[in-house]
């Protein structure tokens, strides 16, 4: 925790300020009307506008109101993006507006589909917000070139929706997440509304299948709406979607099997007249958002009496339309309007051939762009009015820029929370459940700013203690013990046996200006790993735009890990998360592995206080040895490593003969075992002991901002010492991160190498060649001065690991000594004190 520690330390003890809750907010709800002649024509002609920015985006770098005959120079010589989805995108976002202006709503669109980038783009542009944040992209016919040269085009932005598209929460480069991102932006924005469009592509997707069941989470009162609009466009790149060919009366039962009230709309089919379509999707907009108002006034006069509000149906949409609506209907004799040939360029050689480049010539100016932009190339005054003002434009609205309203945590002070360590290992603790005793004080101080997500977990993590001052949220059906369960309508946990949906409900809490952790068992935290490949990317580029203000981190708790999943078995043992993560860039990526409990509240209370990283933290639940005081622990985290000077034997003033690293709680206990069967055995051989809570220490400086300088890790390690590091992962990552400081390859480094079972504790690290005194039988081998005179000790130590499994196999445990040893007792009988070590893992999950 190199760089921010020292901050944290010092904030913890300054009082902040407190405010009482302030009220749930009325839900907005402005008087609507029908749409008018007026609107309908006003309306159109911004989704003309939205289309033809959208094409002149995917294929014009020049001439970009067509004022001259169209050529192929005109075209960008690679073309890029994606057609198919856009034009329904353009679509909903027109009538959204409308609704917007009419009632005065605080809306946010949520866009699945993300590919359809051009539209984004486009509406945000015609709404004014895209040139208030890139005055370079102006509103007239340069600022139009700029628009289309930039799309999909080197040093210019990305053909999906992006962090660079205003508005956006959620990065178009993977789909699945649309839903679970919209309902984690409204917890606790009780007046606000995704519009969220979940692409029939996306909809195949196993995290989004899942995600209908977030409206039994979202809470009508406390929270906000998310009104799912699911597009039917009918192809994905090459293929027929699923949902798209099925009955509108199965797509009905299935939606309401997942609890949700589906309004059917089909429109833009053989060439049916827009305004009727327009007309229809207006009113059935309407009737959605007028039950939306009433299910928001129910729950609200429930509260007013006191009464608990059931769980309504919400309203979703069924959205049918062509696939690249109003573009070519065929190409090359070929069907595309309609077809999955119109899903990307449909237009492939409009550059190469004068077939083509007339064909888009054609399409371009069915939009009659001479009648949406003026002289100068602005868009038409009319279309401005199309759009809600300020921040009621959905491309502005604050909470999308979720820096701009974070509010910083009311944290207590970690201190308060110490555990005693009159002596190093004199006593012990589960670290995460001290950690829920903290936890229970950020969740009471943070009632509407904070949440902790996990999957069926945080009980069995140890974090229960955050139960005495909130509930699991939950809006499905109630059972009678259901309350004595901690389960209640409204809370600051909430749970679902879906890592996915954890995952996206954070993202999207945190995207909009809230704070938070997830808490998980270490081995099936992988199931999000390509999920957080895209938030940490969404995060290194907003460091690079300057208009997004910094969120706070993502937080990751991993417990019930690796090396005591003993009884839960191999399928549970798997330390490789922390390896995925360092893939990402450096200025993004934290990983920290505190020893034991004042470390790990000093380590959660910096990560708390973080932003812009995703910060995985490693933490044991089970009952493990205190090393650190708790000044010595921030002391400690503060530097990221340190030698413990106490567990060595190495003589101030002089090299010592052999480093024992360790990182992680686990090799940390080993690491000091091995270390004192060496004090005892070796006397003469000069130990130090390092141990490492900020992986990241380990690299070089030039490749993380944590990472060591040359002079600084050898004057930690010694720079021709041998190093016998035992690590909490898979060793090789050690080796990855420390190569540039390893010249002479003399670290080695023991930890899982995918040998698990369901076993004891200590077979566990034997199996992995990471227990005690597999490291002194290292050490031996790694000191030259030892070799074959300790040949001898070298021989016991192979028959301990012998005595030792022998004993595991026959009784079903480990050895007393083992289990229950603890630093500076010498092998002495188990006492009450260490005792409680021996239980190992338990069998919840």
């Amino acid at each position: 925790m190199s760089d921010a520690s020292t901050e944290s330390t010092i904030q913890s003890t300054v009082p902040e300020s407190t405010a009482p809750t302030p009220a749930v907010p009325a839900w907005p709800d402005g008087a609507a009307h029908p749409l008018t002649d007026t609107e309908l024509e006003r309306l159109h002609r911004w989704w003309r506008a939205a289309n033809y920015l959208s094409v002149g985006q995917i294929y014009l770098k020049d001439n970009p109101l067509l004022r001259r005959p169209l050529t192929r120079e005109d075209v960008k010589p690679r073309l890029l993006g994606h057609w198919g989805t856009t034009p329904g995108l353009t679509f909903l976002y027109a009538h959204a507006n409308r609704a917007i202006a009419q009632r005065g709503l605080n809306a946010m669109f949520v866009t699945g589909p993300g590919h359809g980038g051009p539209g984004l783009v486009a509406a945000s542009y015609l709404e004014g917000t895209y040139s208030d944040i890139y005055p370079n992209v102006s509103r007239d016919e340069r600022g139009l070139k700029r628009l289309f040269t930039q799309f999909s085009f080197p040093g210019g932005i990305p053909s999906h929706v992006a962090p660079e598209t205003p508005g956006s929460i959620h990065e178009g480069g993977e789909l699945g997440y649309a839903l679970s991102h919209a309902y984690g932006a409204m917890f606790d924005n009780p007046d606000q509304i995704a519009f969220t469009v979940v692409g029939d592509g996306e909809a195949e997707t196993g995290p989004l299948a899942t995600s209908w069941h977030s409206n039994k989470f979202i809470n009508a009162r406390t929270d906000g709406v998310v009104l799912p609009i699911l597009h039917l466009n009918g192809y994905k790149i090459a293929n027929p979607t699923v949902l798209a060919r099925i009955g509108d009366d199965e797509l009905g039962a299935l939606m309401r099997g997942y609890g949700h009230d589906p309004l059917f709309f089909t429109g833009g089919f053989d060439g049916e007249d827009p305004a009727a379509v327009h007309r229809r999707f207006a009113e059935l907009l309407d009737t959605a958002l007028d039950r939306i108002a009433a299910i928001k006034r129910d729950a609200a006069a429930a509260a007013e009496r006191g009464e608990e509000f059931e769980r309504p149906a919400w309203p979703m949409i069924v959205f049918r339309t062509p696939k690249g609506w109003t573009g070519p209907a065929s190409i090359d004799g070929k069907q595309t309007e309609g077809s999955w040939r119109s899903h990307q360029v449909p237009l492939a050689n409009a550059r190469d051939t004068d077939e083509h480049l007339a064909d888009l010539d054609r399409w371009l100016r069915s939009y009659r762009p001479e009648e949406l932009f003026d002289e100068a190339g602005a868009p038409a005054p009319d279309l401005a009015e199309a759009a809600p003002e300020g921040t009621l434009r959905m491309s502005a609205n604050p909470i999308t820029n979720g820096g701009v309203v974070l509010r910083s945590l009311r944290l207590p002070d970690f201190r308060d929370f110490a555990v005693d360590v009159p002596e190093p290992g004199a006593t012990i603790s589960e670290p995460t459940r001290v950690l829920g005793e903290w936890l229970r004080g950020v969740v009471e101080n943070n009632p509407e700013n904070f949440r902790i997500f996990g999957p069926d977990e945080t009980a069995s993590n140890r974090l229960q203690a955050v139960y005495d001052v909130t509930a699991k949220q939950w809006n499905a059906d109630f059972e009678e013990h259901d309350r004595s369960e901690n389960l209640a309508r409204a809370g600051r946990v909430v749970e679902m046996l879906s890592e996915h949906q954890c995952e996206g409900w954070l993202e999207g809490y945190l995207l909009t200006g809230r704070h938070g952790m997830m808490n998980s068992y270490e081995a099936f935290i992988h199931i999000i790993d390509s999920m957080v490949n895209q938030h940490a990317k969404w995060l290194k580029v907003t460091n690079e735009i300057e208009w997004r203000r910094p969120i706070a981190s993502l937080n990751y708790l991993l417990s019930s890990h690796v090396w005591r999943q003993d009884h839960n078995g191999f399928s549970h043992q798997d330390p490789g998360f922390i390896d995925h993560m360092v893939n990402k860039k450096a200025e993004i990526v934290r990983v920290y592995l505190p020893p034991d409990a004042n470390t790990l509240l000093s380590t959660y209370d910096h990560v708390l206080r973080s932003r812009q990283y995703v910060n995985v933290v490693v933490a044991g639940k089970q009952p493990n040895p205190n090393w650190l005081s708790m000044e010595e622990a921030v002391t400690h985290c503060t530097r990221g490593l340190g030698i413990w000077d106490w567990a060595g034997t190495e003589v101030e003033g002089e090299d010592p003969d052999v480093v024992l690293a360790c990182a992680g709680d686990i090799p940390t206990i080993e690491t000091l075992a091995a270390a004192q069967i060496l004090r005892e055995e070796i006397p003469s051989l000069k130990v130090r002991v390092v141990n490492v809570v900020d992986l990241m220490r380990l690299q070089d400086e030039t490749e993380h901002p944590h990472g060591l300088s040359e002079r600084a890790f050898d004057g930690i390690f010694g720079s021709d010492i041998p190093v016998v590091f035992a690590y909490h992962g898979y060793p090789w990552l050690i080796h990855r991160l420390a190569y540039r400081h390893d010249r002479h390859s003399r670290i080695h480094v023991r930890g899982y190498k995918e040998e698990g079972t369901t076993t004891t504790p200590f077979d566990m690290l034997m199996r992995n060649d990471t227990d005690r005194f597999h490291l002194v039988m290292d050490v031996i081998d790694q000191v030259d001065s030892l070799g074959s005179r300790w040949a001898p000790l070298r021989q016991r130590m192979e028959d301990e690991r012998i005595r030792a499994r022998a004993y595991a196999y026959e009784h079903g445990e480990d050895l007393p000594e083992i289990a229950s040893w603890q630093w500076g007792d010498g092998g002495d009988e188990p006492d009450q004190r260490s005792a409680t070590l021996a239980t190992g893992g338990d069998n919840e999950g």
